[in-house]
């Protein structure tokens, strides 16, 4: 795949499919910010692991839901490189637990980090990108914020707003040439499915067309396509990476 830009931001790069995302783009040649929140030697390992293989790395630490932090921490990268090509807003968390026993608080502190931060960023990324007339924004969505699901009504709300808000950014970049998408990840392998027994895996697996969970592999090979100039003609879609479960 091909790339104009330069640099691209992954937020909450330091495990899982951030991780991923990172160690992918920075083998197409991208110099690659990795964002951590709380984990800075882990982000350095994958700097390391980067530039063992002949890429380039900057490690950047910020909590996304702090919007000024978030915009010094853009600020940091225009200093050092003089712009930003590619933006990836995959920082998230979850906190599952049934409506009737789930406190505002649960609710909005999920939104803020899932959500308004991902605003803060492409917001951030349309000021600056427009100056360039070109960019390229990828938004880490979920299958859940397609269907929702039971116990997680913060997360689903977080991840189906994230999907309008993608659209609606696309709409307000694509005249200064810059596109916003979204990727909707299903059951995808990582440190966090690792918990789950093997009957839990079963059942899910059951459901799945494909009979396996994905790998973050697959997410951050999309997350490429969609930055790349190989989606240059693709703004405000859906890419959903979730082995059929959801069609």
């Amino acid at each position: 795949m091909k790339f104009s830009g330069k640099n691209v931001l992954v937020t909450g790069a330091a495990s899982g499919i951030g991780k991923q995302i990172a160690l992918t783009l920075a083998q197409y040649g991208l110099k690659v910010w990795i964002n951590y929140r709380s984990r800075p030697e882990a982000a350095d390992t994958i700097k390391a692991e980067i530039e063992a293989a002949g890429g380039v790395a900057a490690v950047i630490g910020f909590d996304v839901a702090n919007e000024e932090a978030f915009i010094e921490g853009i600020k940091t990268i225009i200093d050092s490189d003089g712009e930003l090509s590619y933006l990836v807003n995959n920082a998230g968390i979850t906190n599952d637990k049934l409506a009737l026993r789930m406190k505002t608080e649960d609710f909005t502190s999920v939104i803020d980090i899932n959500l308004t931060s991902a605003f803060v960023g492409c917001r951030e990324a349309l000021k600056l990108m427009s100056k360039q007339r070109f960019g390229s924004v990828v938004n880490i969505a979920s299958i859940v914020g397609e269907t929702g699901n039971a116990g997680q009504v913060n997360y689903s709300a977080s991840k189906g707003g994230l999907i309008a808000m993608t659209k609606s950014f696309a709409l307000e970049g694509s005249a200064r040439g810059i596109r916003y998408n979204a990727v909707t990840p299903g059951f995808i392998a990582t440190e966090m499915t690792d918990k789950l027994s093997e009957e839990i895996k079963e059942t899910y697996t059951s459901k799945i067309p494909l009979k396996r969970f994905g790998n973050p592999q697959d997410i951050a090979e999309a997350v490429a396509f969609l930055l790349s100039d190989s989606a240059s003609y693709i703004t405000g879609e859906v890419l959903k990476v979730n082995g059929g479960m959801y069609m």
